[in-house]
C-alpha cells in the first residue's frame, strides 16, 4: 500500500497550493481518503476528505470555503486544492484513508488511519 503526498512548498499569505495524493496497493473506491496536518506544538488537524463511492466530503471549519478536496478515479488519485492560504495553514500535510470511516468521522478519527503515508510540508509566509 502506497499513499504518496506531494505539492507542498512555500507560499506567501493568499497564495495557493494544489496537494495530491497518489495511492496504490488497495481498492480506491472502497475508502474514504483525505488528509490531515500536523502542525508543531498544536494537535493533529482531520482537513478534508471524500467518500470515493459517492463522492460525499468533508471541511474542518478552519479551511471550509478556502479548500476544495476532488478525486480522479482512474489514477486513484485525491487532490487538495487549498486557496487563501494563512499562516495558520503551515503543517505537514498527510494523506490517508480509510475504509470504515467517513466523512462523518473524519474530525474525531485519533488513532490510526488503515494507511496513511509521509506527509508534505506546507509553509505559508506572513
Amino acid at each position: 500500500v502506497q499513499l504518496q503526498a506531494s505539492g507542498g512548498g512555500l507560499v506567501q499569505t493568499g497564495g495557493s497550493l494544489r496537494l495530491s495524493c497518489a495511492t496504490s496497493g488497495f481498492t480506491f473506491d472502497l475508502h474514504t481518503i483525505g488528509w490531515f496536518r500536523q502542525a508543531p506544538g498544536k494537535e493533529r488537524e482531520g482537513v478534508s476528505c471524500i467518500r470515493i463511492s459517492d463522492g460525499t466530503t468533508y471541511y474542518a471549519d478552519s479551511v471550509k470555503g478556502r479548500f476544495t478536496i476532488s478525486s480522479d478515479n482512474a489514477e486513484n488519485t485525491v487532490y487538495l486544492q487549498m486557496n487563501s492560504l494563512t499562516p495558520e495553514d503551515t503543517a505537514v500535510y498527510y494523506c490517508a484513508a480509510d475504509r470504515l470511516r467517513g466523512p462523518t468521522d473524519w474530525a474525531h478519527i485519533v488513532d490510526e488511519y488503515d494507511y496513511s503515508g509521509k506527509g508534505t510540508q506546507v509553509t505559508v509566509s506572513s
